[in-house]
């Protein structure tokens, strides 16, 4: 018989107590560690716990209760996202008490996914799915969680060329260490790690060198700490003078967060002050602001009404004082339901850098980029693996000394806390000799500009020296145009679309087409039927080619004319003649091209390039075929 001292149900009584309130008050680690003593029937260790009662426990209590014990201690993993943990416990659940917790095989398939166990996690949710008959909410979850597993099974097969790295020495306390910015060669970013000042963990923004030896808390001149707020997410402008930044405190069960600034007087940081109501809404939610380059707009988050759900990216304009003018929502192709968080803007591209859980990804908080463009913004693209975890990832920040280097927040190798990486690009190179199409000869002096698809920005400019190549360092999983201009030539443009598969030097060599005002140029294989005017299929793909350069060369006009040889009368080939040029005007002109710039001009056989017969009076077919021809002349520029 086993004789279980009655110590043991009042302790047992003693840890339900504690781990259940620590859940309900979203504690999950403390929760975790009581909820573990109950399922593994052990003692714990820590001193000086309160008495907290459940009432009255017995054996069979305990027993009855051990399901609720395993679901719990897995919730409580998985809540403060330590993965490995609560997928053996969710396993467990599955096994011996699935019918009670039905959402426990979602969530050991969320697990799984976060584990990097895409096919298993797979397997496991579309079980769910079609076996699951409660809430919407929790199918729905489901399915975006395989579209997860798919999407990142494909971005782990083509990796990204990005080396991630966590930052070394006494950048990560391992406390929490997150939101890294850089102004004027320092740094500044947010820590949790124990202040000796304070006497406990208080997020406050810390400041270092770039040799870093121990970071140091900013002291805000006369800020009150009392009442337990907390400061971070620090976004300072071009001058560095004044810190945007998000303050916080508790209030009973509630966490309140607002945007504060402060500014930098005879060396001493200002006591933070809330912004406006135009950023901070009463009742609601401000954080993690980001000041444009040139000071002029704030982007931040808010949960505050007119978003899409959850917390949104918002921007405001900013007057001179830095003071908010008006908040606007980015709108539904950057925002979701679900939420958006952390903007990164760079002013030069129109480069908006994000983390949301809305679109499909890794998992957690993914990062995705969109371009601005007019007032309108790209479809957002997901940033890919390794810059993407299967855990949170937030806090994108470009180093504005490096274009090839930046840093991201994650707790992809921590249980608890995010900590500070730094991601450098392996750039790729693209390449090219430049020739003259005719003469096949090496061209030097030609204008070559690398511009960016989406956002139609110029991103580089150079000019081809006495090696007549061209060269420019770029970023897999992006497209380029690439822009050639030069005195004499027909400007052309060529789309690039840089691979993941592509090999460290990407060469495309490029011909240039040279032409004179008045000048005639010959069309190849423009041909008809015998005494037609329509348009073979061979003639549309040579005509295509005179439509893209004069799409690559907006401004010039052309006269498209047609020829024919001797045979005939002179008003015949006149007429048809004019009929076959317009055939091509027309098919130009349905391909966009503004019908002011295309003119058609028949000229019958009156312009001969050949003789139409030999000097012995003779038909001479080869002279007659060069006769019948089809030409475009640039007759402005």
């Amino acid at each position: 018989m086993l004789i279980v001292p009655i110590g043991a149900f009042a302790q047992y009584s003693t840890f339900k107590g504690l781990a259940d309130k620590a859940f309900e008050n979203k504690n999950y680690y403390e929760a975790a560690y009581y909820y573990k003593q109950l399922a593994e029937g052990k003692k714990t260790s820590r001193a000086k716990i309160p008495f907290y009662s459940s009432g009255k426990t017995t054996k069979e209590k305990i027993s009855q209760e051990r399901p609720y014990i395993f679901y719990q201690l897995a919730e409580s993993y998985r809540l403060y996202q330590n993965y490995p943990e609560a997928e053996k416990w969710y396993e467990a659940v599955i096994e011996n008490w699935q019918s009670d917790y039905p959402l426990a095989r979602l969530w050991y398939g969320v697990s799984l996914r976060a584990n990097k166990n895409f096919d298993l996690s797979i397997k496991e949710l579309q079980q769910f799915t079609s076996t699951y008959k409660g809430d919407k909410t929790f199918s729905d979850l489901a399915k975006k969680e395989i579209e997860n597993c798919l999407f990142a099974k494909k971005q782990h097969q083509e990796p990204a060329t990005v080396q991630i790295n966590k930052m070394d020495g006494a950048w990560n306390a391992d406390d929490g260490d997150y939101a890294l910015v850089k102004n004027a060669g320092n740094y500044w970013f947010t820590s949790s790690r124990f202040s000796g000042s304070n006497k406990q963990h208080l997020n406050r923004v810390y400041t270092a060198s770039q040799n870093v030896i121990t970071p140091t808390a900013v002291n805000f001149n006369n800020a009150d700490d009392k009442n337990g707020i907390e400061y971070g997410t620090p976004s300072l402008n071009a001058s560095g003078t004044r810190m945007y930044l998000t303050g916080w405190y508790k209030k009973g069960s509630k966490i309140l967060l607002a945007i504060y600034h402060s500014d930098l007087r005879n060396n001493t940081w200002s006591t933070p002050q809330k912004l406006n109501a135009k950023i901070n809404t009463d009742g609601f939610n401000a954080l993690q602001p980001f000041v444009t380059g040139d000071g002029r707009r704030l982007f931040f988050v808010s949960d505050r009404p007119g978003g899409l759900g959850g917390y949104d990216i918002w921007v405001s304009n900013v007057d001179e004082n830095g003071d908010a003018l008006d908040a606007v929502n980015l709108g539904s192709t950057v925002n979701t339901p679900a939420d958006e968080e952390a903007p990164f803007y760079d002013n030069v591209t129109g480069r908006l850098v994000y983390s949301s859980k809305g679109f499909v990804g890794l998992g957690g908080f993914d990062f995705f980029e969109s371009y601005e463009n007019g007032g309108k913004w790209s479809v957002p693209v997901n940033l890919g693996y390794p810059v993407n975890s299967s855990k949170d990832d937030l806090y994108y920040y470009a180093d504005p000394e490096d274009r090839n280097k930046f840093y991201i927040s994650s707790d992809r190798e921590s249980d608890c806390c995010m900590n500070l990486f730094e991601g450098r690009v392996k750039q790729k190179f693209i390449s090219g000799l430049l020739t003259d199409c005719d003469t096949h000869k090496a061209l030097s002096g030609v204008k070559v500009s690398l511009v960016d698809s989406v956002s139609k920005q110029i991103l580089k400019q150079s000019e081809t020296g006495q090696n007549e190549r061209y060269a420019f360092e770029v970023a897999t999983g992006h497209s380029y145009s690439l822009v050639f201009e030069k005195d004499g030539y027909f400007t052309k443009t060529v789309s690039v679309s840089i691979k993941k598969s592509v090999d460290t030097l990407f060469s495309h060599d490029i011909c240039l087409e040279s032409f004179e005002i008045d000048k005639p140029i010959i069309i190849q294989n423009i041909l008809y039927d015998f005494n037609m005017a329509s348009l073979r299929p061979e003639s549309k793909i040579a005509l295509d080619n005179i439509v893209e350069i004069l799409n690559d060369n907006p401004h010039i006009k052309i006269e498209l004319s047609s020829h024919t040889d001797s045979i005939g009368a002179d008003a015949y080939n006149f007429r048809l003649s004019q009929q076959r040029a317009q055939s091509c005007v027309d098919y130009i002109i349905s391909k966009g091209i503004d019908k002011g710039r295309v003119i058609a001009k028949g000229y019958g056989k009156s312009k001969p390039i050949a003789p139409n017969s030999l000097p012995n009076g003779q038909d001479n077919p080869e002279g007659r075929q060069l006769n019948r021809r089809t030409e475009f002349t640039v007759k402005s520029k």
